[in-house]
């Protein structure tokens, strides 16, 4: 009988998983590696003792397999540090989190280490093969996330502009789908993305069969066939963090961790970096920008209104009516705005021959602009059309930021990848479209029957990984009509997050507003000092409240098409809270001072 239960115990240890695990600083959230006796390597993640999703993990280098993995050693250390960001949800941000380092050998004991890190509100992981070679190629990467224990899920098909809608699916579909993808789980809420993509990393989105959906490389297609889909390593490389933001609603919307896993900023005297406001041409005059007159006349809205910059989109270099672009620049200059100014992004990757192409495609071509835009006093620029996820366009992106900072000039990117936390390294990144936003007005008459409803998806998913030139508020027609309200439309001014926000009615439709709310939007922030959601369902309706020193202003959202009462939680403020009728695609806007 003893022998017997010695031998049981026996077998029951040489099965055991090996495991290792990692909690946040919290204690809501575990991470546990393990490695069975088949030597499957996977990352199991808990939330208050619930299963969110179970990770299968490896790569593949060269062509040789790190998926059946042995454990080497492990080491574990604490993340504390804080720093303030000049723009975004939160001014102040704190990182605390448990980080677990685990050395495995593959089968030919050649090593690939495995980095978890819980926070309050995440765990992220990434890989690192410390023996790589510059020039080696990884030629896949295993990364499995199971979603079974998910209800719903909010995801986007995969396009190269993410320009998309997320509706809600309850069944699983199988596909190509882009970051962020929401998932429910019970009362539980996980958002999945990728943050901290370097010069030897591509961007990757999501494959899935039924409850699997696996890491993806770009397509061979994107960037019309230019570059690999495969990256190129470097000496001791480490791949982007895989995040996951886990908790509430609240949690997720709150979140700033996309951010905050990426390196400080390498900017030294940031001052220059100011976030603003901004007219916009494009919603109302697809070829506004080669009318002096026009320009002029949006450079008047923008004094008029106190709003700090004023946008020249495509076609500048044929501005004609009475003056050039050096004209325009310094009509704005005069008036007390601050020019931006559109590009192409040019070269091979794009078929789209929107002028001016190529002068941001080289090292030489982008200095000798950021110089000819400093002499003429422009802020920055708006670089558009990368259609590609690939390793040589994540260069392109951090090449434009690194010359654009050393002129001290402002970027915003557009028809581009979504934010993958370059915004803390490159602080001069002030935005990036990847949404389907208000220029779709321009485009189509898809956005007219959606837009309520995807305005309160979009704080739940998109803007949650970073800013987002949604280009928002018009109160009049583009070349198709919204049937939101006024009040919804005001409302966008809080609810979405970008450090630019290139406002989209037309000269007479901010101007003809009554007072008070023509006053909302001169002084509404666009950088936040804290974030906070007091309520809502994506596709149904949110409210949101954000603080600019003393001042919260709080905005809410109907994107159905009922009528409806809201509840606004105010006790944050030690406040009671109100109720506001809201019609259908209604909102509602109110500025609480608390001094």
């Amino acid at each position: 009988m003893r022998r017997s239960l010695i031998l049981t115990v026996s077998l029951f240890v040489t099965l055991l998983c090996v495991a290792q695990a990692v909690k946040s600083p919290n204690g809501k959230l575990k991470a546990v590696i393990t490695c069975d006796s088949q030597d499957m390597t996977a990352l199991s993640v808990y939330y208050c003792g619930q299963k969110m999703t179970s990770v299968k993990l490896g790569v593949e280098c060269n062509g040789e397999s790190y998926a059946h993995l042995s454990e080497d050693s492990y080491k574990k250390r604490k993340i504390d540090e804080s720093y303030i960001a000049i723009h975004g949800k939160r001014s102040v941000r704190e990182n605390h989190a448990n980080e677990l380092s685990v050395l495995f050998n593959n089968e030919h004991g050649k090593p690939l280490m495995i980095i978890v890190r819980t926070y309050n509100d995440g765990v992220c992981f990434r890989y690192a093969l410390p023996q790589s070679q510059k020039g080696d190629r990884l030629t896949a990467e295993y990364t499995d996330f199971d979603l079974s224990e998910t209800s719903s899920r909010w995801q986007q098909r995969y396009i190269t502009c993410y320009e998309g809608d997320y509706p809600v699916s309850t069944r699983f579909v199988d596909g190509h789908w882009g970051f962020p993808l929401l998932a429910r789980a019970g009362e539980k809420w996980m958002l999945l993305s990728e943050a901290d993509i370097d010069r030897h990393c591509c961007a990757t989105h999501l494959r899935s069969e039924g409850a699997s959906y696996h890491v993806a490389f770009p397509f061979e297609w994107e960037g019309n066939n230019t570059g690999h889909s495969q990256p190129t390593l470097c000496d001791a490389w480490q791949s982007p963090w895989r995040v996951m933001i886990i908790g509430s609603l609240a949690t997720i919307v709150e979140s700033t961790l996309v951010e905050d896993v990426c390196p400080p900023s390498c900017i030294g005297d940031a001052s220059w970096i100011k976030p603003g406001r901004a007219s916009w041409v494009y919603w109302a005059y697809n070829r506004g920008t080669k009318d002096y007159q026009i320009c002029c006349r949006y450079v008047d809205l923008a004094a008029e209104m106190g709003w700090e910059y004023v946008l020249f989109d495509w076609e500048w270099d044929q501005m004609t009516n009475g003056g050039t672009l050096r004209d325009a620049a310094t009509y704005a200059l005069s008036r007390g705005v601050k020019p931006l100014l559109w590009y192409n992004s040019g070269g091979e990757h794009t078929r789209v021959m929107g002028t001016p192409r190529d002068r941001m495609i080289s090292h030489e071509s982008r200095m000798k602009e950021f110089r000819w835009l400093k002499e003429m006093g422009f802020a920055g620029v708006k670089v558009d059309f990368f259609e590609s996820d690939k390793q040589n366009m994540m260069n392109y992106y951090l090449d434009i930021l690194k010359d654009a900072a050393s002129m001290q000039m402002m970027v915003d990117f557009h028809g581009c990848t979504i934010p993958r936390g370059w915004s803390r390294t490159y602080p001069n990144l002030i935005s990036m479209e990847a949404v389907f936003g208000a220029e779709q007005y321009n485009n189509s008459p898809r956005m007219t029957p959606i837009a309520a409803r995807l305005n309160c998806t979009l704080p739940f998913i998109r803007n949650v990984v970073g800013p987002m030139d949604y280009t928002p508020v018009a109160f009049t027609n583009s070349q198709h009509p919204h049937i939101t309200t006024d009040e919804h439309e005001l409302a966008l001014a809080v609810i979405f997050e970008s450090a630019i926000q290139h406002w989209a009615d037309r000269p007479e439709g901010f101007l003809s507003l009554p007072k008070e709310k023509q006053d909302f939007m001169r002084n509404i922030p666009v950088a936040w000092d804290d974030t906070k959601l007091i309520g809502g369902y994506p596709g149904r309706d949110i409210v949101i409240a954000r603080r600019k020193g003393n001042s919260w202003y709080v905005a809410a959202l109907n994107g159905e098409d009922r009528e409806k009462q809201i509840t606004i939680d105010l006790s944050f403020l030690r406040r009671k809270p109100i109720t506001v009728n809201l019609k259908p695609r209604d909102g509602y806007t109110m500025i609480i001072n608390n001094k």
